[in-house]
């Protein structure tokens, strides 16, 4: 679990309420409940508008996972793909069979399995990077969402407002009113703006962040299993793929080293 953008919104409203409360004002009086019901149903429905159903009724799963998401060490997927090649070099590709038991990685597995059963590697790479190719269209569709409302919160704060003033001004006969109908006016654009730059935005990145680092890995695994497949030396199979890796994860095992 990382609760690393958890982490970071909390931050992003602590700031803006502290900023606040420094300049002699109250957090609760941004805390109106018409605003946020226009602000966060305004922009799930435009989402929901937008695409389909089923994109919709994912959101709860894409929350979560942008929320705590977390990425597998890319540097411990290679050392488990050179230890398979290997076994698969001293002992054959057929002692693959019992060591999938102690593999994790749901694609590694399904990419041994394939190279166990005799697949040939043309066939077996085809199959592979088809399914590469339809996790990042699907992990691409989950952004879209959290940046479709990144983009309508704010829009919808700003009809918030233009309602909040028409309300002002059928109240212009009486000033007494006419400050706190002023103030709460312009609360759901700050809510529009909050919402999209401090929450829908930031998830949006972060699933995107998330999808590039397990494409990445489903990448090298393809590669390990082609190399294992050709019965190449564990050595080579080593280079080919920390070559795949991102160059800070590269030094970081050579500092370990």
């Amino acid at each position: 679990m990382d609760i690393g953008t958890i982490l970071g919104i909390v931050i992003a409203f602590g700031a803006i309420f502290a900023s606040m409360i420094l300049e002699g004002g109250s957090p609760a009086s941004i805390l109106l409940i018409p605003p946020l019901v226009l602000v966060f149903g305004g922009t799930f429905g435009a989402m929901m508008a937008g695409g389909l159903l089923k994109d919709a009724l994912g959101i709860v799963g894409a929350l979560q996972r942008a929320l705590l998401g977390k990425a597998v060490a890319s540097d411990d997927l290679v050392d488990s793909i050179v230890s398979l090649a290997e076994k698969a070099r001293r002992e054959g590709l057929l002692a693959l069979e019992d060591a999938m038991k102690d593999v994790d990685n749901v694609f590694l597995k399904k990419g041994l399995q394939l190279a166990i059963d005799g697949t040939d590697t043309e066939e077996l790479q085809d199959i592979l990077e088809a399914e590469v190719e339809a996790k990042r269209k699907a992990d691409k569709q989950a952004a879209k969402v959290f940046d479709s409302m990144g983009g309508y919160a704010p829009t919808i704060g700003i009809i918030g407002t233009v309602v909040g003033l028409v309300h002002v001004l059928d109240n212009l006969s009486n000033p007494a009113k006419l400050g706190h109908l002023i103030a709460g006016a312009f609360v759901a654009t700050l809510w529009g703006v909050m919402s999209a730059n401090a929450m829908w935005l930031p998830m949006g990145a972060k699933l995107k962040r998330l999808s590039e680092i397990e494409v990445n890995q489903m990448e090298i695994v393809i590669a390990g299993i082609t190399n294992i497949q050709a019965g190449a030396n564990p050595r080579i199979v080593a280079q080919k793929l920390r070559s795949l890796l991102p160059p800070t994860t590269v030094e970081k095992k050579k500092v370990a080293a």
